[in-house]
């Protein structure tokens, strides 16, 4: 019955509609629990994401994924490690992947059984320790470039090109500045 009407669905690996149907599974059971509200829908473009499992192997800078084939990463990948799955997502024009993987537990052993914070102007936060936090960056050294993008998108008409580019440009200044809090970009 699926395959006449949905000739789609054998275009992609099996385990994306799968674990589709397992996430919405698990977000109805924590619905019912009332532990969450009710799931809504993903939008094609919004928070694109899909999970692969199976035959997923990485050499170097490369992963082999199921019925993609060889993709190339930015980051040099640990070849010593074996996913169990891979998420990849999107977000602001650019794809990520995250890897789930099975590790041993270990214990580390405390050098200090209680810490005091400080919690500070000067500084983020001070330990007892020693140890100092530098203040976390603000996106004030953003905010001059984001008014002006959505100062120049307000006027455009909802979902034309010239939108999706203005809002596609919207949405990298808030990666960055994701990444500038992070101190990914200093």
């Amino acid at each position: 019955m699926v395959k006449p009407n949905n000739y789609w669905y054998y275009e992609v690996s099996k385990c994306i509609p799968q674990y589709a149907l397992r996430y919405l599974s698990e977000a109805w059971k924590q619905c019912f629990s009332l532990i969450s509200y009710q799931p809504k829908f993903k939008k094609k473009g919004r928070d694109d994401s899909f999970t692969l499992d199976g035959s997923i192997s990485i050499v170097f800078n490369q992963i082999k994924l199921p019925r993609i084939g060889w993709v190339k990463t930015f980051e040099i990948l640990p070849d010593h490690v074996t996913p169990k799955s891979v998420t990849i997502s999107r977000k602001a024009d650019r794809w990520f992947i995250s890897f789930k993987i099975e590790t041993e537990p270990s214990n580390i052993e405390k050098s200090v059984d209680v810490v005091g914070v400080d919690l500070g102007v000067k500084y983020l936060a001070s330990l007892s320790t020693g140890e100092v936090f530098e203040e976390a960056k603000s996106y004030r050294k953003f905010e001059a470039k984001l008014s002006g993008l959505q100062y120049l998108n307000r006027h455009k008409t909802k979902f034309s090109n010239n939108w999706k580019r203005a809002s596609l440009k919207i949405a990298k200044l808030h990666s960055m500045q994701g990444q500038y809090q992070k101190g990914y970009i200093t």
